[in-house]
């Protein structure tokens, strides 16, 4: 199973690093994927910690995609790390084995520590809308604009049944990357 999170991680001087990242629970603890290269990569290999961070502000999703990373970040209790002050819940997770690969290592991590922040109220379909888009804009260059574009179409339905102002500010954001990859890609 894969659960969408932002991963926090920090670098040996302590610099924060925020990264929406679908994580695998594995069997025994959590996998994390981060392509190659990668700040989270390298910040967990650097410091053998991360904290997952599970949240509902799709904000947070769709600002690290399109580069809003500025969230307010909490001291972690049992790692060298931060949570998103935030976040519903947390996990603070230390590294206890890496498999490497050319593109994409996995890092089995270990839960040392866990914190229920603020009771999970569900999702409405705009907050799942917001989800995807982010997940497409992460492979922008990778995916044919066909597909990209009659997925946002789909996810469109959702958004406008049921957004509130947060997810319209997500959604806003996501295609402001969009429309500026296309114009970066036509010149």
């Amino acid at each position: 199973m894969i659960q969408e999170t932002v991963v926090t991680t920090v670098n040996r001087q302590g610099r924060p690093h925020i990264a929406p990242m679908g994580i695998h629970v594995a069997e025994g603890g959590l996998a994390i994927l981060p392509f190659k290269p990668s700040t989270t990569l390298d910040n967990i290999l650097e410091t053998g910690v991360a904290v997952v961070n599970y949240c509902d502000d799709v904000r947070i999703f769709a600002g690290c995609v399109t580069g809003r990373r500025d969230w307010p970040l909490t001291p972690a209790e049992q790692v060298a790390g931060m949570y998103l002050t935030d976040a519903l819940a947390h996990s603070e997770v230390r590294l206890s084995r890496l498999e490497e690969d050319e593109h994409r290592p996995k890092l089995f991590c270990e839960a040392i520590y866990t914190a229920n922040h603020k009771p999970f109220r569900g999702f409405n379909r705009a907050q799942y809308a917001v989800l995807e888009a982010a997940i497409l804009i992460s492979r922008l260059g990778m995916l044919p604009w066909e597909k990209i574009d009659a997925e946002l179409s789909y996810l469109r339905i959702g958004l406008d049944k049921t957004a509130g102002p947060v997810e319209r500010e997500a959604w806003a954001w996501l295609m402001a990357a969009i429309a500026d990859f296309r114009g970066k890609e036509a010149s």
